[in-house]
């Protein structure tokens, strides 16, 4: 499902910007203006409507989905070690309902970031395909600078929220272990004479 998700995301975005780039790109006084010609209007209002559909809504839909299956996943999880404790609440429940929040945190950073920064860049591709704006390279990278924010960020959103993320990112950078042995007190009883010693141990 994973080597699936990522052949699919690379290939498929790929081949859409290749067939609408190709269909609706002319070259004007040696200047190249992608998705500027259109065969017909209602197309172009098509095009639009569906690529903010897609890519906006459908991602946030998609992320709501996939955050809430995954709470759901932990809250049974949580119901089926409860219902095989006959003595109450234990600490195992307790660290289910905080990884419930931390999940539900997570949920509406990453939703909210992600409307946030990717808004501009849609209401900048809507005006322009419209002629509301007209088109600059000064304009687009803005947007688009604002909208790799959050590529940047998200790594860092989930280093901060998950444990488990936070541990592997941690492992992976170099650093020294310590070399000095621990020392600890050893207590030797002796006939009469009790003595504290300090040795030291291998751990």
């Amino acid at each position: 499902m994973i080597y699936s998700a990522g052949a699919f995301s690379w290939l498929g975005g790929f081949a859409y910007g290749l067939a609408i780039d190709f269909a609706t790109t002319i070259v004007i006084d040696g200047v190249c203006y992608a998705m500027v010609v259109w065969e017909s209007r209602v197309g172009k209002v098509a095009h639009v409507i569906w690529n903010f559909a897609s890519f906006y809504l459908g991602n946030l839909l998609l992320f709501i989905f996939c955050y809430w299956r995954i709470l759901a996943a932990v809250r049974r999880q949580a119901r089926v070690m409860a219902s095989h404790d006959p003595v109450g609440p234990r600490p195992s429940q307790a660290q289910s309902n905080q990884i419930q929040t931390t999940i539900v945190k997570t949920m509406i950073i990453v939703c909210v970031f992600y409307a946030i920064t990717w808004m501009p860049m849609k209401f900048y591709f809507f005006l322009a395909h419209f002629n509301y704006v007209s088109f600059s390279q000064g304009g687009y990278y803005t947007v688009l600078f604002i909208t790799l924010l959050y590529i940047c960020a998200n790594p860092f959103i989930y280093a901060v929220k998950f444990d488990p993320v936070k541990s592997v990112l941690l492992g992976l950078i170099p650093c020294k272990k310590n070399t000095v042995e621990p020392v600890a007190s050893v207590q030797v009883a002796t006939p009469g004479v009790a003595a504290i010693r300090t040795a030291q141990t291998r751990m």
